[in-house]
């Protein structure tokens, strides 16, 4: 196993993150809009309000946490007939009627605890880990820590040599602890992601290698016909990923993708005119989009928010008028509409994101950040659309913590505070 997962813990990774701001249960899906566009994987946490004044113990806290709200859920929430009708109503709607519960989701973890061990509960389900922040580390650098297993400096002798290290000048305050005894960040697993590719090196040859060849690429995936109706997919939602293949099977009985309807694709889009298409189209013709003339369908009329400069209803202000819909209203690219036309059509936000069989991991990895993606899609070596399979987060995550036929010892350490390391290997 590389060391960077032995020696690295948690806590090396909340650098620069902002302390946790909890978005409760009570509050609107209009405010829910809202924070989905400022996340990461097109979701957030939804919180139960503290019953009480002061500081909580994680049970207490992770008893409080509901479940995560993606962009597809609200979509899915806002295609029912009811909401269809009435807007406002939709807008104002609790969270607590439109998030899944699911209180498995999410982990509060020590700073200390190990990245092997944080692996492996985001590759088994958990998205987020909730980590308390740290007030000072004293010693040595936070990315190149050799504490693990539990230990942690702060149950380190600090009057002694590890004192004489930072002069002193680090030491907190018992009133600046306790000030910071209640303050969090959220890990998700895009910042896990970005801090394994920044140790490439460490994990070498595996980056290298292809995703086929290390056993990332997932085939139990969820899909949908293009000739379906898009309301189906919200018949059942996946979890992980948030996503749906739109394919087409070809006269040779392969699938091949065309689209996706997934969070990632509607992180930011206009939410109601998504909703809209969803509930009227087929799936082919909401990845494809609809151009506004068309006019071999009866498209109704729907309100949208023409605020300047702002595509999202849900950011407020602007005036409303009536106005066909467009696949420019949910950030798609227009296109024909028939399902039998040239594949050159998909671009932008409406192409969806693929790699090849043989692609490298590092590669996919690489393509998923850059795109803010929670997913790539697999097409065969020789096709550029027949779908093999999926990549998600915790696909990547298995890849990477795969045992190898033997383990490298780590590294022996320099004899400076060699009591510190002494005492992590009892």
């Amino acid at each position: 196993m590389a060391s960077v997962f032995l020696y690295h813990v948690v806590g090396d990774l909340t650098v620069g993150k902002p302390e946790l701001v909890e978005f409760c249960e009570t509050e609107t899906v209009e405010a829910a809009i809202k924070a989905i566009g400022d996340s990461t994987e097109c979701g957030i946490p939804v919180w139960k309000r503290k019953s009480h004044v002061g500081i909580e113990n994680s049970e207490m806290r992770q008893q409080r946490f509901v479940g995560i709200l993606n962009s597809l859920d609200i979509v899915a929430f806002f295609a029912k007939s009811e909401c269809l009708e009435d807007h406002d109503k939709a807008l104002k709607t609790p969270v607590s009627e439109v998030v899944v519960p699911n209180n498995y989701l999410l982990r509060q973890v020590d700073p200390a605890t190990r990245l092997i061990d944080a692996l492996e509960m985001l590759k088994h389900g958990v998205k987020r880990l909730l980590v308390r922040k740290s007030v000072v580390w004293q010693g040595m650098s936070k990315r190149f820590s050799i504490l693990y297993n539990g230990k942690w400096l702060k149950n380190i002798d600090t009057s002694g040599s590890s004192n004489n290290l930072t002069g002193g000048s680090n030491r907190p305050s018992s009133s600046s602890t306790t000030s910071a005894r209640d303050k969090f960040c959220c890990l998700s697993r895009e910042d896990v992601i970005r801090f394994l590719i920044g140790c490439l090196g460490a994990l070498a040859p595996l980056p290298l290698s292809s995703i086929s060849s290390v056993g990332a690429i997932n085939s139990n995936y969820s899909s949908i016909e293009a000739s379906s109706a898009a309301i189906e997919v919200t018949q059942k939602l996946p979890e992980d990923p948030s996503a749906i293949a739109v394919v087409e099977q070809s006269q040779d009985g392969q699938y091949k993708i065309i689209g996706e309807i997934s969070a990632s694709k509607l992180w930011k889009c206009d939410h109601l005119a998504a909703a809209w298409a969803l509930a009227n189209l087929s799936a082919g013709q909401f990845v494809m989009g609809v151009e506004d003339n068309v006019s071999s369908r009866s498209l109704q009329d729907f309100s949208v928010n023409q605020a300047a400069g702002n595509n999202n209803l849900a950011n407020g202000g602007g005036s409303t008028r009536p106005k066909k819909f467009s696949s420019r209203s949910i950030g798609f690219n227009p296109g024909n509409t028939s399902l039998g036309v040239s594949r050159s059509m998909y671009r932008g936000r409406s192409a969806p994101l693929t790699c090849k069989v043989t692609s490298s991991l590092a590669a996919v990895m690489a393509q998923m950040l850059s795109h803010r993606a929670t997913h790539v899609w697999v097409t065969e070596d020789e096709s550029d659309d027949v779908l093999v399979g999926v990549v998600g987060y915790a696909d990547i995550m298995v890849a990477v913590t795969k045992q190898p036929s033997h383990v490298v010892p780590p590294p022996a350490r320099p004899t400076e505070n060699s009591g510190i390391v002494n005492d992590i290997h009892n």
